[in-house]
């Protein structure tokens, strides 16, 4: 049945409540039924038990539609949703590190520095010095050179490493193109791999020839002849 629902800003007007005198007519799938009166259009929506929805109400004349609006506004809501589903929240990650953290801890948290950057985060990277370890800086330098080679490759440095009160901080970023060149170098050097056999020790290249009758029973026949 044709439904009725009170109108917003965002929603187009639909059944009695279209304004216009005349109409341009689009049927549910969309064919042109040309310029019909508004009474018209709306006894044709009906007989298809279906509603007239106002969807170009600045044209001249406005373009109607008909079509099941409860279920085109469902549909919408629908795509809405899982276009949110799919929207990638990038924001800043952080990650904190200690001066004297053990190589476990370091490979953990360094583990989980590359999730972030895989899943598109920006990674904030915190050395939180304690007592007098503020004074060896040399120290949080040391961890976040580590960290960055550690994910060389896959991200790039954004914000170089600077203290800020107690802590260093260093910000990284994806970076996306290094890891298309690190796997378009990856897919060169396995292509670059020899047949089994098809490479020699003396740089040859082919199958390997049959040893000589007479290389194979260890001389050249003179053994032969000094049997007679």
């Amino acid at each position: 049945m044709p439904i009725a629902t009170t109108p917003s800003t965002t929603e187009p007007r639909i059944n009695d409540r279209i304004r216009a005198r005349d109409v341009r007519l689009v049927d549910p799938e969309g064919q042109q039924l040309g310029i019909r009166t508004l009474p018209e259009a709306l006894a044709i929506a009906r007989q298809m038990d279906l509603d007239l929805v106002e969807v170009a109400p600045m044209a001249n004349p406005p373009v109607c539609r008909i079509m099941d609006y409860g279920k085109f506004k469902f549909d919408a809501a629908q795509r809405a949703k899982e276009s949110r589903r799919k929207t990638v929240s990038v924001g800043i990650k952080e990650m904190k590190y200690r001066p004297k953290i053990g190589p476990g801890d370091f490979e953990t948290k360094t583990r989980q520095v590359l999730r972030f950057l895989n899943e598109g985060h920006k990674v904030k990277v915190t050395i939180m010095f304690r007592g007098r370890e503020v004074f060896h800086p040399e120290l949080g330098q040391r961890i976040l050179d580590r960290v960055a080679e550690e994910v060389d490759g896959t991200a790039r440095i954004e914000s170089e490493a600077r203290l800020d009160g107690r802590n260093m901080v260093m910000v990284l970023a994806p970076d996306k193109r290094a890891r298309q060149s690190a796997a378009a170098r990856s897919a060169r050097t396995e292509g670059r791999g020899d047949a089994p056999g098809e490479h020699h020790e003396d740089g040859s290249d082919g199958p390997t020839a049959p040893a000589a009758e007479g290389e194979a029973s260890g001389g050249t026949g003179n053994g032969a002849a000094g049997e007679n």
